[in-house]
């Protein structure tokens, strides 16, 4: 164990060139360095975080849906059938038309009640929308807050106005109460996310969301162990600034507030884009690439670095292309596409019969008739 743990912790990967960990074990008094012993204080502050999620749940954003009038609908429960059950739990939950046909000489059930019994069936499973409030509501709260935290701390600090301020007398750079609060907040509410996603909402993209969610905890973990946690402050702050937006586009949508609904995620779509295509490239990339090389140089963990902020780069790029083709379909179609990332769905068979009802009427039911009105796209998960 300890040549493996002499292996990970090798200062020619970690640190700059001439710089050793025992240069940084004895500061002078007072003064800190970050280590990565503190990341551990994270996870039990992560069960905090899920456990005052649910009492939040519970006691705030459910009195408020309630006022709302969001309800919990009462979907319509399959019959019992053990054979039926034992193909939904383990074998496919959208039978194709062979397993159909078998099914229906096993039971001598017409192929069309068979095709009904699996969509009651899902549906069973479908969260209610006052679930999915009370799972946003929580999210905005959160990413508000941090969000809020984060930029008034930055305000006060240097490195937000001049980000070459990040590199002056790296890694010697002291640890700051607030930098350290804030870095072990964003990490154990992204541990909180990762042990929720067993107990939230269910989506289709259950383990992209949970290597996505171990990607963000890997990078904040990484900037913090080698001391880079200034810039990775304003990593974390260009995030944290439309992910509330989001959050608070789905809760207007759960709440038929259709008009504030499409007004919010405009002004999402405008931040995302503004933040993660102008912002994070021409502010951060450009330090962390172009102002450390001068300042400090290249070294191996800088190298590591640099490719994972370029990678999530090009995710912003593939999510903003998303929001904008999202955007356009409402304005070309009326509504607002179906995202791939919502949460189970029924059938092919009732959303085909939806679509069919909702061309034969003249205006949608909600009198949005127009606007970005449609359910889908609010029904996906956090995090762009």
């Amino acid at each position: 164990m300890a040549a493996l743990s002499d292996w990970f912790w090798d200062e020619r990967f970690w640190l700059p060139h001439n710089v050793t960990w025992a240069d940084l074990e004895d500061p002078a008094p007072g003064v800190e360095y970050p280590k990565a012993g503190h990341l551990l204080r994270a996870l039990p502050l992560a069960l905090g975080i899920f456990a005052v999620r649910i009492v939040f749940e519970r006691f705030i954003a459910g009195p408020c849906a309630h006022i709302l009038h969001i309800q919990a609908e009462v979907s319509r429960r399959a019959q019992p059938n053990a054979v039926l059950e034992k193909v939904f739990t383990s074998i496919s939950k959208s039978p194709d038309s062979r397993q159909l046909d078998g099914l229906s000489k096993q039971l001598d059930w017409e192929v069309r009640k068979i095709q009904r019994w699996f969509r009651h069936r899902r549906n069973q499973d479908k969260p209610s929308t006052r679930t999915k409030f009370c799972e946003s509501m929580w999210r905005f709260t959160f990413y508000l807050c941090i969000f809020t935290y984060g930029f008034c701390f930055l305000w006060q600090n240097p490195w937000m106005w001049d980000t070459r301020q990040c590199w002056y007398n790296y890694p010697f750079q002291v640890l700051t109460p607030g930098l350290y609060h804030y870095y072990v907040m964003e990490l154990a509410f992204y541990w909180s996310l990762m042990f929720s996603q067993f107990t939230d909402i269910k989506r289709k993209d259950f383990l992209i969301m949970f290597v996505h969610h171990l990607a963000t905890v890997s990078l904040i973990s990484f900037s913090y162990a080698n001391n880079m946690a200034r810039v990775g402050s304003l990593v974390m702050c260009v995030h944290d600034a439309s992910d509330f937006l989001l959050e608070a586009a789905k809760l207007a949508n759960y709440a038929k507030y259709q008009r504030l609904c499409d007004f919010l995620f405009v002004v999402f779509g405008a931040a995302f884009i503004g933040t993660r295509l102008i912002i994070y490239p021409f502010w951060i990339l450009n330090s962390t690439m172009f102002e450390s090389w001068e300042i400090v140089g290249p070294f191996t963990s800088w190298w590591v670095f640099n490719s994972l902020l370029l990678v999530l780069q090009v995710l912003h790029i593939i999510w903003s292309y998303l929001i904008v083709r999202i955007a356009f379909n409402a304005l070309m179609r009326g509504k607002v596409s179906k995202d791939v990332r919502s949460d189970i769905e029924s059938s092919s068979e009732e959303e085909t019969e939806t679509n069919q009802t909702h061309a034969a009427l003249p205006k949608r039911e909600n009198g949005t008739n127009g606007h970005f009105g449609s359910k889908p796209w609010t029904q996906n998960d956090d995090s762009w």
